[in-house]
């Protein structure tokens, strides 16, 4: 079965620190969070009546670990798929991705793609030749982002960085 702290590295090699460009269409980041995303699963690091911003610059790398866990890690049931490089590209899909992490990922399982990991989803993930559901998931990540390009010539910029990262998983035996 997978394991959180085999990801964690990879997660904070990736994410640096904040970040502001009004090109990103995330707008206001910390360490891979955005500010609606802290808004929406963070607390009143300041404590002065609201969450903001500023709230989001004192994020640690522990609160980090801890949403990463409860709304990435958790919702994709990760504890219970079998090969850890399947479990890491899926939850980092949807920590990049949202919904789409999930929804893409269930279409190529043939399951129904509602967004919600379930026993069925779970089935199919582990009974899945895991070397080809691999590799397939990589490449439609890939195709996922190109096509946002795509769409979004805005978006170009970002583009050789999101491949960079998808090619750093690679597959193994676990």
């Amino acid at each position: 079965m997978a394991h959180i702290e085999h990801l964690i590295p990879k997660i904070f090699r990736w994410e640096g620190g904040w970040s502001d460009d009004p090109s990103d269409k995330g707008g206001q980041t910390n360490i891979g969070i955005t500010l609606a995303t802290w808004k929406c699963c963070g607390y009143d690091k300041d404590h002065d009546g609201d969450i903001d911003s500023q709230d989001l610059r004192l994020i640690t790398r522990g609160d980090v670990v801890n949403l990463l866990r409860i709304h990435y890690w958790n919702r994709w049931k990760a504890d219970q798929i079998m090969n850890q490089s399947v479990a890491d590209l899926l939850v980092d899909w949807v920590w990049n991705s949202g919904k789409h992490g999930i929804i893409i990922p269930q279409r190529i399982l043939s399951v129904k793609a509602d967004g919600i990991v379930g026993e069925q989803t779970l089935r199919a993930v582990n009974s899945s030749d895991q070397s080809h559901l691999f590799h397939v998931l990589k490449e439609s990540r890939k195709s996922f982002f190109l096509d946002i390009a795509t769409k979004d010539p805005s978006q170009k910029r970002f583009l050789a960085g999101w491949l960079n990262r998808i090619n750093d998983f690679q597959f193994s035996v676990s």
